[in-house]
C-alpha cells in the first residue's frame, strides 16, 4: 500500500524552496578545479536593472538544463551567474529616483550621484538573480560577479590602455547614434529600426538670382532644413543639369548654399533632388567631407534645437517640426505632403528616436582585430547552433565598423584618458595620456612633455564612461581573472568554456566581440558552441512584452504552475534558433506532466511485493521490450543534446515515459486488483522509474528529487542532482519492431471492441493466419492480458464469418457472436486499401526521384525501399481478403 507520508497530489510549493536550500547547504553547485573534466557556462549577465522576463525563462532554463545534464555526467560542471551594471539603463533608474526626491543630477558631483547609484545597485541590483532561484537555476552563487567589480573593472582598464598603445583606439569627431534621452552615444547595435506612419514632405527652395525659379526636394525631416549646406542632384538628370554649380537659398533663412551634382542621388526617389545636411545625416555627412560643405549642428544634447538654427531655438525637434512646417506653408515654400512608411531607428535603452549626430567620441578599430573571430566561426571552431547563423555573422563580421566606445554618463569605467592644461601636447600632437591612475598619468606626461612642474591639478580625467559591452566582451576571461592573472588555476581549467546560451540580437555585439576578445586576449576561443534562442512571442506571434500586456509574470507561473511545469512549457514550444509561440496551456501541460510521473511512482509505491510469485512471462517480455526502449531513448538524447536539440530532447523523454512506461510498461506488469507483483517485476521497475527520473532531472529537477528520496530509503545527501546519468546499453532492435506490432495489434483489437459495443471483460478469441515470429507465445500473453483473449489460434487458412484487420502482411480474424456485417467488413478493407495504394504511390514518387536517391542519406534511401516492399506486401494481402469476401 502507499506509504502515509506520499501525498495523492504533487505540491510543488512544499518541495521546490525545500530542495533548493538543501543544494545550497551541501554546495552542490559549487565548483573548484580538480582532475575532472569541466563543463563550464557563464550566464549572460541580465541588466542589474532587470528582472525576470519571459526571454531570461526560456535562457536560463535551456542554460541549467546543459549545466544540470553535465554534473550528472561526471563533468565539474560550474554555472558562473552575475549582473551587467547597464550604463544607460541604470543612469537612468537612478535619475528618475532621485528626481522623485527632488534632487536633479546637474546638482550633484560626480562622487555624491555615484554614492546614490551604488546605493541603489545594493538596494534592487540582486533581485533577478534571487529570482533565478525560483526556476531552479543551479549556479555557483558564490562565484557571482558584477561587471563594475573592483577587479573586472580593472581589466577593462587595462585592456582600453593595451589597445590604445596598439593603436586600435583613437580619438575623433565621427557621426554617431545620438540618445537625446540619455544624452549619449549608443552603438549600431543599440539602434532598433521600427517602420512608423511619416510623412514626406515637398518644400521648394528658392533659385539664387533668379527672380521665379524653384527646386523642389522631398523629406522625411523638415525641421533639419535649418541645418542644410547644399542640395544634391543627379549628375545625369536632364531635369536639373541647368541648375548645376549654380547657388540656392534655404528657406526662411535665405542662406545661400551651392548645388552640387553626384551619383549617389537616387532618381526615383521623391523630386530626384536631395538636402544636404552634413551634421545630421551620415550619408549626407560623408557628401559633405566630398564637397567640403559647411557642417552646421543645429541641435542641443537633448534633442531641442540651439542657436545654429536661427529659428526655434530651445524647441523640441519634433515640436520644432509643426513649427517649421507652418513657417514654410505661410511663406509659400510647402507643395504637398504625403503619407509615407518610414524605418526610424530607437534607441534599445530608452525607446527615443536616434538623431545622428558629429560627436567627438573614442572608438575601436575593429577590422584587424575582428579577423580571427571571422575565421574560427567559418571554420567551425566555435559552432553557431543552429548553423544557419553562420552566413548572417559572416556578413557583419565582413563589414565590421569601428565601435564607439564612450558614452557620456557617469555610472560605468571611467575612460582612463587625462588632458594636459590647455595649449599643452605631446610629441604625437596629442593632448591627453592615457594611464591607469592619475598617479602614472601625472609621471607619463611628465616624462613625455619634459615638464617636471605639471601637478596632478593640471591634469583632468575625461568624463566619459565606456559603453558597457566594453566590459561584457570580456566577461569569459573577467569572471575567471584571466586578464589580470592569465596564469591563474581557474582560467586554465575552466577557459575556454563550453556553451554560451543567448538570443541572436545580440550575436554581434556581444558574442563575436567576446570571440574577438578571447583571440586576442588568451589566442583561444571564449566557448566552444553558442546556442542561440528564438524570441518568445504570443500565440498570435507578437514579440512578448510587459508594455504590451501580453507577457505573464513569470514569478506567478511558477506559483502556479511550479517551476518544473513552466520549464517543460517553455521547452516544448521552443526548436533552436526559432521564435517561440508561448500560451500558458503549455506550462499547465508541463504541470500535468509531472502529475503523470507521480501518479505512475504512487502507483508503483502502491504494490505489494511476494518474493516467492513467478514473474508472469508478460512482464518478462515487457521488461527486455522497455529496456531496449530505454536504451534506444538514451542513444536518441545523446544525439539530441550533441546538436542543442533541447525541445527534440524533451520530447524524447516526455514520450518515453508518458506513453512507453506508464501507458503500455505499468499497464502489462501491474498486477490484478488487491494482489501482489512478484519481486523480480518490482525491482526491475523500480530501476527502469529511476533511471528516467534521472533523464528527466535536467528538464524537470525538483519533482525529480523529490521522488528519489522517497522511492527508496536513500541518505539525505544522496540527491539526483549529482546522480551518475545512465548511460546507454546495448539493446536488440528487433524487440522493439516486434513489440511495435505487438501494440499496432492492441489498438486495432480494442478499436474493434469500441466499434462492436464489446464489453470489456467479455473475452474474445483471436485467429492469426499463419504464425510468425512476433506473434510467438511470449508476445501471445501481452494480447491475452491487454485485449481480455481467451486464447490466440494460428491459422492457415482465411476464415470466414469474422472481423478482419491486416497489420504489414499479417490477417488476424476476431469471429463474434452476433456475426459480421459482409459490406460494413468489405467497406473498412476498401477503404484501407485505398489508403495504402496512396502511401505506396507517395514512396514511389521519391524513389523515381534521382536527386533524392543519389542526394539522401543511405539509411533514409533504405527506409523508403523498406516502406515500399512493406507496402506492396500489405496491398497483395488486402486485395487477397477483399476477393475472397466477394466470392
Amino acid at each position: 500500500m502507499i506509504a502515509m507520508d506520499i501525498p495523492s497530489k504533487y505540491d510543488p510549493s512544499k518541495t521546490e524552496d525545500k530542495w533548493y536550500q538543501q543544494w545550497l547547504d551541501n554546495g552542490i553547485f559549487q565548483s573548484v578545479p580538480d582532475d575532472r573534466e569541466p563543463f563550464t557556462i557563464v550566464i549572460p549577465p541580465p541588466n542589474v536593472t532587470g528582472v525576470l522576463h519571459m526571454g531570461h525563462m526560456l535562457n536560463n532554463t535551456i542554460q541549467d538544463i546543459l549545466v544540470r545534464r553535465a554534473r550528472m555526467q561526471g563533468k565539474n560542471a560550474l554555472w558562473v551567474p552575475g549582473t551587467d551594471h547597464a550604463s544607460i539603463a541604470t543612469e537612468a533608474r537612478v535619475v528618475a529616483h532621485l528626481k522623485e526626491k527632488g534632487i536633479s543630477k546637474s546638482e550633484l558631483t560626480r562622487k555624491e550621484f555615484l554614492d546614490h547609484a551604488w546605493e541603489w545597485r545594493r538596494k534592487h541590483g540582486g533581485i533577478i538573480l534571487e529570482q533565478l532561484k525560483k526556476l531552479g537555476a543551479s549556479c555557483d552563487w558564490d562565484r557571482t560577479k558584477f561587471t563594475m567589480d573592483d577587479d573586472l573593472s580593472e581589466s577593462v582598464i587595462q585592456v582600453f590602455i593595451d589597445l590604445y598603445r596598439k593603436g586600435y583606439i583613437y580619438r575623433g569627431i565621427r557621426m554617431v547614434n545620438w540618445d537625446p534621452g540619455a544624452k549619449t552615444a549608443v552603438s549600431d547595435e543599440e539602434v532598433i529600426h521600427k517602420e512608423v506612419d511619416s510623412k514626406l514632405y515637398y518644400v521648394r527652395y528658392k533659385i539664387e538670382t533668379e527672380t521665379d525659379e524653384w527646386l523642389t526636394i522631398a523629406t522625411t525631416r523638415p525641421e533639419t532644413i535649418l541645418g542644410d549646406t547644399a542640395v544634391c542632384v543627379h549628375p545625369e538628370d536632364e531635369r536639373y543639369k541647368h541648375l548645376q554649380g549654380k547657388k540656392i537659398l534655404i528657406p526662411l533663412l535665405n542662406r545661400s548654399v551651392p548645388i552640387i551634382a553626384d551619383e549617389y542621388v537616387d532618381r526615383e526617389f521623391g523630386t530626384g533632388a536631395l538636402k544636404i545636411t552634413p551634421a545630421h545625416d551620415e550619408n549626407d555627412y560623408e557628401i559633405g567631407i566630398k564637397y567640403n560643405l559647411e557642417v552646421i549642428d543645429i541641435f542641443n544634447d537633448d534633442g531641442t534645437l540651439n542657436e545654429k538654427a536661427g529659428l526655434f531655438i530651445g524647441e523640441d525637434r519634433f515640436k520644432a517640426r509643426d513649427l517649421i512646417m507652418k513657417a514654410l506653408g505661410k511663406e509659400g515654400h510647402v507643395v504637398k505632403t504625403e503619407d509615407y512608411i518610414n524605418k526610424v531607428g530607437y534607441s534599445e535603452r530608452t525607446d527615443t528616436v536616434i538623431e545622428p549626430k558629429l560627436s567627438l567620441q573614442w572608438f575601436l578599430r575593429m577590422k584587424e582585430l575582428a579577423a580571427p573571430a571571422l575565421e574560427n566561426v567559418l571554420n567551425d571552431q566555435v559552432k553557431l547552433h543552429p548553423s544557419k547563423f553562420k552566413n548572417i555573422y559572416r556578413h557583419w563580421m565582413e563589414n565590421v565598423r569601428d565601435w564607439c566606445i564612450s558614452r557620456q554618463l557617469w555610472w560605468g569605467q571611467r575612460i582612463p584618458a587625462f588632458y594636459l592644461p590647455p595649449g599643452m601636447l605631446l610629441p604625437s600632437g596629442e593632448n591627453f595620456v592615457v594611464a591607469e591612475t592619475s598617479e602614472e598619468a601625472l609621471k607619463l606626461a611628465r616624462d613625455l612633455t619634459g615638464n617636471s612642474s605639471l601637478n596632478m591639478d593640471d591634469l583632468n580625467q575625461d568624463e566619459d564612461v565606456l559603453d558597457t559591452w566594453f566590459s561584457s566582451w570580456l566577461w569569459p576571461i573577467s569572471v575567471f581573472d584571466g586578464l589580470r592573472h592569465p596564469d591563474n588555476p581557474d582560467i586554465k581549467y575552466y577557459y575556454p568554456t563550453n556553451d554560451l546560451v543567448t538570443a541572436p540580437e545580440i550575436l554581434f555585439f556581444w558574442v563575436a566581440r567576446m570571440i574577438i576578445a578571447g583571440y586576442e586576449y588568451l589566442g583561444e576561443k571564449p566557448f566552444h558552441n553558442v546556442y542561440l534562442t528564438g524570441i518568445v512571442r504570443d500565440k498570435i506571434g507578437q514579440k512578448m512584452s510587459k508594455s504590451l500586456g501580453n507577457s505573464p509574470e513569470p514569478l506567478e507561473l511558477i506559483k502556479q504552475y511550479g517551476a518544473d511545469g513552466v520549464r517543460v512549457g517553455m521547452l516544448l514550444c521552443s526548436p533552436a534558433g526559432n521564435d517561440l509561440l508561448f500560451d500558458k496551456s503549455l506550462t499547465e501541460q508541463g504541470r500535468n506532466f509531472g502529475n503523470k510521473i507521480w501518479n505512475a511512482f504512487r502507483l508503483v509505491k502502491s504494490w505489494s511485493i511476494d518474493d516467492q510469485l513467478d514473474q508472469p512471462e508478460a512482464s518478462a517480455v515487457a521488461i527486455e521490450w522497455f529496456r531496449g526502449k530505454l536504451n534506444q531513448a538514451i542513444e536518441l538524447l545523446d544525439k539530441q543534446f550533441s546538436r542543442y536539440r533541447l525541445s527534440e530532447a524533451l520530447m524524447t523523454v516526455y514520450k518515453l515515459f508518458w506513453d512507453e512506461f506508464s501507458s503500455w510498461y505499468l499497464e502489462i506488469i501491474k498486477p490484478a486488483f488487491r494482489q501482489p507483483i512478484d519481486g523480480k517485476t518490482l525491482r526491475t521497475t523500480i530501476e527502469f522509474l529511476e533511471k528516467l527520473l534521472k533523464i528527466l532531472h535536467p528538464f524537470m529537477p525538483f519533482i525529480t528529487e523529490e521522488i528519489w528520496h522517497l522511492i527508496r530509503e536513500r541518505d539525505t545527501k544522496d540527491f539526483i542532482t549529482v546522480a551518475a546519468l545512465p548511460v546507454q546499453e546495448t539493446y536488440d532492435i528487433k524487440i522493439l519492431t516486434r513489440f511495435e506490432k505487438t501494440k499496432e495489434t492492441v489498438s486495432a483489437i480494442r478499436t474493434i471492441r469500441k466499434k462492436n459495443k464489446i464489453p470489456l471483460r467479455e473475452l474474445l478469441s483471436l485467429y492469426v493466419k499463419e504464425k510468425e515470429e512476433v506473434y510467438d507465445n511470449r508476445f501471445g500473453e501481452i494480447l491475452k492480458k491487454l485485449c481480455y483473449l481467451d486464447k490466440i489460434n494460428f491459422i492457415s487458412e482465411k476464415m470466414d464469418h469474422a472481423v478482419t484487420f491486416i497489420i504489414l502482411t499479417t490477417e488476424f480474424y476476431i469471429p463474434l457472436d452476433k456475426g459480421v456485417n459482409v459490406e460494413e467488413e468489405l467497406e473498412k478493407l476498401t477503404a484501407e486499401l485505398a489508403y495504402t495504394q496512396g502511401f505506396l504511390k507517395s514512396v514511389l514518387k521519391k524513389l523515381e526521384n534521382q536527386n533524392f536517391v543519389q542526394n539522401a542519406p543511405e539509411n533514409v534511401v533504405e527506409t523508403e525501399k523498406r516502406k515500399r516492399s512493406d507496402a506492396e506486401a500489405k496491398i497483395k494481402v488486402l486485395e487477397e481478403r477483399i476477393a475472397h469476401i466477394k466470392k
